[in-house]
């Protein structure tokens, strides 16, 4: 996934809810499942009225999954059907610089706002039911739910484990990313596991598949290297190996065989099967500090920085990182691009926006373009990081990508490599991301 530059803290406000078209309405509270023929578990017919139920009954069962898109404006945040590209329901008014990671459960979004991870849900799930599962369908609403944050930053999913890091407080909390639904269901947030870093930093933490924790390592003046710690609970983890040849350490992704990668201002650290490998870049600052992995390839995408004085570097080479072979590859595209520019095919293909406006398609091994599709007009980046400026986000085997100089959101099919619908949105969109529903 790609990550921002540094951090920042929103102005976090009470959020207030208008249906399109109408004066403003009050939130609704929690939703509750339909009573169906196949009852939902935690449902009770007996149950007196609630706010809960009443949300109820404008859920629906659909007969499929139905995938939404969530993206954020100046002053809220909006849902679009993910094959449609279709308003859904309401917004969200909440002022402030406001970011959004998929929480991991297939239905709700993580809001950074500077003081918290708000819980948003984005109104489509799956509920497993035996040998079927059950689909259904809500109005999207910003909850009450929020896990309490200091400068809340990065936000990772991983073998079934979300891991929320707090830039201001070097405060790691986990769950189990499958949890989230059945707790918020409740008016609840799930059990957390909770390990403080020694000392805050603008930090990211991922959790593996056999319960170690991997944590970066830093302070307010300057961030230097990662830390693995051992499966347990809390402070009781003790650290097994750490490498402090990292510079400015930023972002993380997870490659084929959990081959775990954070970014230096000099190369990139990969943690595999118990060891951490240093790959060095070729110059003496080369900062890799935004990348985007895939289960399906052992390659990395990076972006590639080799200007340290500039205000702003627009860099036209990316580079691709074999966790195998702890080899670099740097391509140059002939086009600059942004950090919201970079992500991964179904197939673990790599995947940059330029600012030509093309999305290219680009062989992880060989470093080959495959292909390049026109999708957006030719855009500039901004100085200011947290200014939109046209991001991609994958799905399935669909790109979207937002256009905000013309308000506008597009569809790509990475297996026609054809543009195969456009939307114009109510708002100038910024972040975007999605949920499987």
């Amino acid at each position: 996934m790609s990550h921002h530059p540094a951090p920042i803290s929103a102005r976090p406000t009470t959020p207030r809810w208008r249906r399109r078209g109408t004066k403003p309405l009050a939130a609704v509270g929690l939703s509750a499942l339909l009573l169906t023929a196949c009852a939902a578990p935690g449902t009770n017919p007996a149950a007196g009225p609630s706010e809960s139920t009443a949300a109820a009954s404008k859920e629906k069962e659909a007969g499929a999954p139905t995938p939404r898109l969530v993206y954020t404006y100046d002053g809220g945040i909006a849902v679009v059907d993910a094959k449609t590209l279709e308003p859904v329901g309401n917004n969200a008014e909440l002022e402030g610089f406001n970011r959004l990671n998929p929480a991991g459960d297939g239905r709700h979004v993580l809001v950074s706002t500077g003081d918290a991870f708000r819980v948003f849900d984005a109104g489509a799930w799956t509920e497993p039911h035996g040998d079927h599962s059950h689909h259904y369908v809500a109005d999207p609403q910003l909850t009450e739910l929020k896990f309490e944050a200091s400068k809340a930053g990065h936000v990772v999913r991983h073998a079934d484990k979300t891991v929320l890091f707090s830039d201001g407080s070097g405060k790691v909390e986990t769950f189990e990313s499958s949890a989230l639904s059945a707790a918020a269901e409740e008016g609840k947030l799930p059990a957390t596991d909770v390990y403080t870093t020694a000392e805050a930093h603008h930090g990211v933490a991922v959790e593996l598949e056999d319960g170690k924790l991997l944590i970066t390592l830093g302070n307010e003046e300057g961030r230097t290297g990662i830390a693995v710690l051992e499966a347990g609970k809390g402070q009781a983890r003790k650290e097994i190996v750490r490498n402090e040849d990292c510079p400015g350490v930023h972002g993380e992704a997870v490659a084929a065989g959990e081959a775990v990668v954070v970014g230096c201002e000099n190369g990139m650290l990969i943690y595999k099967d118990g060891a951490i490998t240093k790959v060095a870049s070729p110059d003496a600052y080369g900062r890799m500090g935004n990348q985007a992995g895939s289960e399906k390839s052992p390659v990395i995408l990076g972006d590639y920085k080799v200007d340290k004085a500039a205000t702003l570097e627009r860099p036209t080479r990316i580079s691709l990182v074999n966790t195998e072979t702890a080899k670099l590859q740097l391509v140059d595209l002939g086009a600059s691009y942004s950090f919201r520019s970079l992500g991964r095919g179904p197939a673990g293909e790599a995947l940059v926006l330029g600012t030509d406006g093309a999305l290219r398609v680009i062989d992880p091994l060989s470093g080959t373009v495959t292909s390049t599709i026109p999708v957006v007009g030719a855009w500039e980046e901004s100085e200011t990081w947290q200014d939109p400026r046209p991001t991609l986000f994958v799905q399935g085997s669909t790109a979207f990508v937002t256009e905000p100089a013309t308000q506008s959101l597009h569809a790509v099919d990475l297996k026609t490599g054809k543009v195969t619908k456009s939307a114009k949105l109510e708002h100038v969109p910024n972040e975007l991301t999605g949920v499987q529903g």
